[in-house]
């Protein structure tokens, strides 16, 4: 029997074993799409416990514990740090073939140190040797990111964002560099006409502009985008039910968003309408800008409307979305492809359904003007796991190339997440390994296997992004 998460855990192949170690594990980490808060970065944060730094804003874990009938007032509530931290042990042991028990255990090995496994017997030891660490200077935030070897980290940031931070970082003795990400989800928003119209207050703020058309909405829009390209951002990203790709006139459009800034209702058609026009100006602005853009297609947001009153957000009420996904998509992309506007694009799907759609239709967009210029995504949310990321990764070797993939990224709020790429490393190496062992791959090839390994794991990213 081997033993849980030795140094060949997930490794069940010598060839495997020889990949990973060799080749995936040496690798640097650039973690090109997550959701820390860059004020922390910059203040090279000191958490106060081991619950503060795991629990707190991860609604992975939130969602875990109320599935396990933890009430709320251990998870968002103000219970006693270590009493919210013995409720989690208690949900890990239940969560056994959950992706939270490997890489709860990942992140306790790998950051701190310690290899005990948790469970309730456990949790005074571990939370107490965890947190005592925390104290230290080695366990704040820049000493993680240091120590996990992460060369890139991409955060998640709205157009009015004013990237102080950021600014802040680079003046910090942090190696790690830290680009912004440009995400103008709330300037798609426009369902909702009076959060719009207080959002378009603070564009208006930050751009420096007046907004009363549609054309003047694009101007702010463009210099914030500006703004975010003079400070290093290579990257957008989009949160999406679906692609929108509806035909408009220029004159719909305006009527539309004047519309909306007299808050009046909108028709479900004039929404996908906007939609459908704003997200093409901003695919146009990210190509004309050498943008990397990503799509993450596919959630429902909020599902539960009581919890969603009381804590707001992502806070582990969302799920997997049944929209349809392939029409819109290749109009959206054919109309951008054929005006030349078609930028560098990554594709994200939630629901599996729609993983070969999705990876087919990016394909049929490749130009041979760069390899893997169209990407599908790695394995997103809930298909973050084994089997999801196992399911991508033969979606893409079925229908494209995989040697061309930019590989993993944390998608995460927590400083710990670092494991989750050697995670993904370790289900790359071990697909491969079996399958050289098993005649399926030539292996005389086992050289040009192992930059592939290297390459997914960091090289084709550093390359794709421009880092």
């Amino acid at each position: 029997m081997k033993p849980f998460l030795d140094s060949d855990f997930l490794l069940q192949t010598e060839t495997a074993q020889k990949l990973y170690h060799e080749h995936a594990e040496k690798m640097p980490i650039i973690d090109y799409h997550c959701h820390l808060i860059p004020q922390q970065i910059a203040d090279n944060y000191q958490f106060a416990d081991l619950t503060e730094i795991w629990l707190g804003g991860d609604h992975y874990k939130w969602r875990a514990m109320r599935a396990n009938g933890v009430p709320e007032e251990y998870i968002t509530g103000n219970k006693p740090a270590f009493e919210k931290f013995q409720k989690w042990a208690d949900t890990l042991q239940h969560a056994m073939r959950n992706p939270l028990y490997h890489w709860t255990h990942l992140e306790l090995s790998r950051i701190f140190g310690v290899d005990k496994v948790l469970n309730p017997s456990t949790a005074r030891e571990i939370y107490d040797e965890c947190t005592a660490k925390l104290q230290t200077p080695e366990f704040r935030a820049q000493a993680i990111m240091e120590r996990m070897n992460v060369e890139v980290v991409c955060t998640t940031d709205d157009p009015v964002d004013s990237l102080e931070y950021h600014k802040a970082i680079r003046n910090t003795p942090l190696k790690t560099k830290v680009l912004p990400t440009w995400r103008p989800d709330k300037a798609m928003a426009i369902d909702n006409t009076v959060a719009y119209n207080e959002y378009l207050g603070k564009l208006e703020a930050a751009s420096d502009t007046t907004i009363l058309s549609f054309k003047d909405l694009l101007g702010a829009l463009q210099k914030r985008h500006d703004y975010f390209a003079a400070e290093g951002c290579r990257v957008s990203d989009h949160g999406l039910t679906t692609f929108y790709a509806a035909p408009y006139t220029n004159a719909e459009i305006e009527a539309i968003f004047m519309k909306a800034r007299m808050n009046k209702a909108l028709t479900a058609e004039e929404v996908d309408k906007f939609r459908s026009a704003i997200l093409y100006e901003l695919a146009v602005m990210d190509a004309k800008t050498d943008w990397v853009q990503q799509f993450h297609i596919g959630p429902t947001r909020n599902n539960n409307a009581r919890m969603f009153k009381l804590l707001g957000p992502d806070t582990g009420y969302d799920a997997i979305d049944d929209a349809p996904v392939a029409v819109p998509m290749i109009h959206f992309l054919s109309r951008l492809e054929e005006e030349g506007m078609l930028a560098k694009s990554i594709f994200y799907n939630l629901n599996p359904k729609d993983s070969a759609v999705m990876m087919t239709t990016a394909y049929s967009f490749n130009d041979g003007s760069l390899p893997g210029k169209m990407q599908y995504g790695a394995g997103w949310w809930f298909l973050d796991q084994i089997h999801g990321m196992e399911a991508q990764m033969n979606t893409l070797s079925d229908l494209g190339l995989l040697s061309r993939f930019v590989g993993m990224l944390t998608d995460s709020r927590s400083f710990l997440s670092y494991p989750r790429h050697e995670y993904f490393r370790r289900i790359l190496c071990n697909m491969l390994g079996k399958e050289v062992e098993n005649g399926e791959l030539p292996v005389s090839e086992i050289p040009f296997i192992g930059k592939m390994v290297e390459d997914i794991s960091y090289q084709n990213a550093k390359e794709y992004f421009g880092f």
